[in-house]
């Protein structure tokens, strides 16, 4: 009888806990498969991505650069003597094209002086449209640090260290808009077509 008791309370105790292992290693089962079918084919090509190697490079005509076919020039008794020709030095040959600047006054130097201007402007502008999010967001900003929010309600020195941002991005774009002005008033008095600042 008292056997009986003792093997009584033992699987008593012992029941519970055989039971939580057999849960245990069901859930472990049911985390590769959650049920969810788009969760598991993630979850398998996932796996399946991290198996396969990745392809090794292969190298083409089109990645190797060929050799130049041009014989190089031969040497000439000038280029004995010490002096060399132009466009020539080192054994380096000039470019086509390449002994001749651009004319500061043609339509294509003018288009690109336009264009870099424009291209400043609007990357302040977009500076300052960030800036001017960041600034609202302050203005609602709640800091779950209560002596931070007391110091901030107080001083509210990041709402003034961006202000001061904004004031300075709207001077640099009024001055970027006033240098582009002085340079259409340059093509204006360098004879060139109002045209090219567009």
């Amino acid at each position: 009888m008292r056997t009986t008791r003792i093997l009584a309370m033992t699987a008593l105790f012992v029941a519970p806990s055989l039971v939580g292992r057999v849960a245990l290693a069901q859930q472990s089962q049911s985390q590769s498969s959650t049920g969810d079918p788009v969760a598991d084919a993630a979850r398998k090509a996932r796996e399946e991505k991290k198996a396969t190697p990745k392809p090794k490079k292969v190298f083409t005509d089109d990645d190797v650069k060929p050799a130049d076919a041009t014989p190089a020039p031969a040497p000439s008794s000038a280029s004995s003597t010490g002096s060399t020709t132009p466009g020539v030095a080192l054994g380096k040959q000039a470019k086509p094209g390449s002994d001749k600047s651009e004319d500061p006054n043609s339509e294509t130097a003018w288009r690109k002086r336009f264009a870099e201007q424009r291209r400043k402007i609007s990357d302040a502008e977009q500076e300052l449209d960030v800036l001017q999010r960041e600034a609202a967001k302050l203005d609602l900003q709640y800091y779950p640090d209560p002596q931070k929010a007391m110091n901030e309600q107080f001083t509210r020195n990041d709402i003034n260290e961006k202000n001061d941002k904004i004031a300075a991005t709207k001077k640099k774009i009024a001055d970027l808009k006033q240098q582009l002005s002085d340079m259409e008033d340059q093509l204006r008095a360098a004879g060139g077509d109002a045209g090219w600042a567009r």
